[in-house]
């Protein structure tokens, strides 16, 4: 039996360990604002949807309840401008990340073909590619990528590290030119309600695609804007022939959202007023945030939206995280997301507003 976990990267979490057992020690206790997980409660009519579904015997359906698919379509309808979406060009999926590191073995890429990503980007894309022994790539401008071989190519806008928003002029120059040589654009937009200094856009915008949605698709997650990362609700959007092979695939594997989660899901969408609020929380704990490092002597690059600031203080990052961690804050070391990172540290603010207060007096 060979071991499939020897094609893939060391799990990068395992080397902050010793850092974080610092951070741990200081007296105030640790600042967490390394991993991103949200920490707020699950807005109560999301909870009340989930609980009200709980008496769901029966297997739930991969496609999920037409329901679901009203919400899925109408949302990306009202939210990002996608016009004409049908139950076909929907399919919800069990959290974004199961998505990303199975869709290269879902697609049936393998030995030869291609997987690029950006250069500073999410680590399970080069997992996924990995996964099914594709060759992972990764590009600055991926305009200026080899096309042969290229299958699948992830763009994330906003990122996650950086928080950088591809502009809607340069994802229509990508989408085009990704059409013209054949190449599968999934679009990975989890953050695309956290624009602070930007508005992002959809490569399902009209504007972007052309009204058609052939040849991509858009990764959607209710984790971060809704505080679901414990539901696993996720969900993609775009090209029907795509999502009718996954679907398929899908069902064999037996990858089905759970009916309450299903429920939850309509919900979480139908609602855009915990939405706001849960921006309302996370634009003051970065203004806080940003405004104590930079004034500590940092840069904040980039991070015009997302849950995330990419600091430098010009420095290995290993060395500022090890700084920060004697101050009890624990952060997440750029070369987590690709070599680029080695001079930066990603800082989450998802910690709750007292955690958020105790690092602002730490760095002041």
């Amino acid at each position: 039996m060979s071991a499939v976990s020897s094609r893939l990267p060391v799990f990068p979490w395992d080397k902050l360990e010793p850092y974080k057992k610092t951070a741990l020690t200081h007296p105030d206790g640790i600042v967490d604002l390394s991993v991103g997980t949200p920490v707020d409660p699950v807005p109560a009519l999301i909870q009340e949807a989930l609980v009200a579904a709980a008496d769901s015997p029966g297997y739930p359906t991969v496609w999920g309840t037409k329901e679901l698919r009203d919400a899925l379509t109408g949302w990306c309808e009202r939210r990002l401008g996608a016009v004409d979406l049908a139950h076909e060009n929907v399919l919800p999926v069990v959290g974004s990340k199961e998505l990303v590191a199975w869709l290269p073995t879902q697609l049936g890429l393998g030995a030869g073909d291609v997987v690029a990503y950006p250069r500073l980007a999410y680590p399970t894309y080069e997992v996924g590619a990995r996964l099914c022994g594709a060759t992972p790539v990764v590009y600055d401008d991926p305009t200026e990528l080899d096309p042969s071989g290229l299958k699948l190519l992830w763009l994330n806008s906003p990122s996650n590290p950086t928080g950088k928003v591809i502009a809607k002029d340069e994802l229509t120059r990508i989408v085009a030119w990704a059409r013209e040589h054949g190449i599968l654009v999934f679009s990975d937009e989890c953050y695309l309600e956290l624009g602070w200094e930007a508005d992002p856009v959809s490569v399902l915008h009209p504007d972007v695609c052309g009204g058609s949605y052939e040849g991509i698709v858009a990764v959607h997650s209710l984790s971060k804007r809704s505080n679901l990362a414990g539901y696993r609700a996720a969900f993609v959007a775009g090209d029907a022939a795509v999502l009718g092979e996954l679907l398929q695939i899908r069902k064999h594997g037996g990858m089905m959202t759970a009916a309450p989660v299903q429920a939850a899901t309509v919900a979480a969408l139908g609602d855009d007023a915990h939405v706001a609020e849960q921006r309302e929380r996370y634009a003051a704990r970065r203004a806080a945030l940003k405004g104590a490092l930079e004034a500590h002597g940092f840069r904040i690059e980039h991070s015009e939206a997302s849950l995330y600031l990419w600091a430098t203080r010009d420095e290995p990052c290993w060395e500022t995280v090890a700084y920060l961690a004697e101050k009890g804050v624990l952060v997440a070391p750029g070369d987590f997301y690709g070599e680029a990172g080695e001079r930066f540290v990603r800082v989450a603010f998802t910690a709750t507003d007292e955690r958020v207060e105790a690092a602002v007096k730490r760095l002041g």
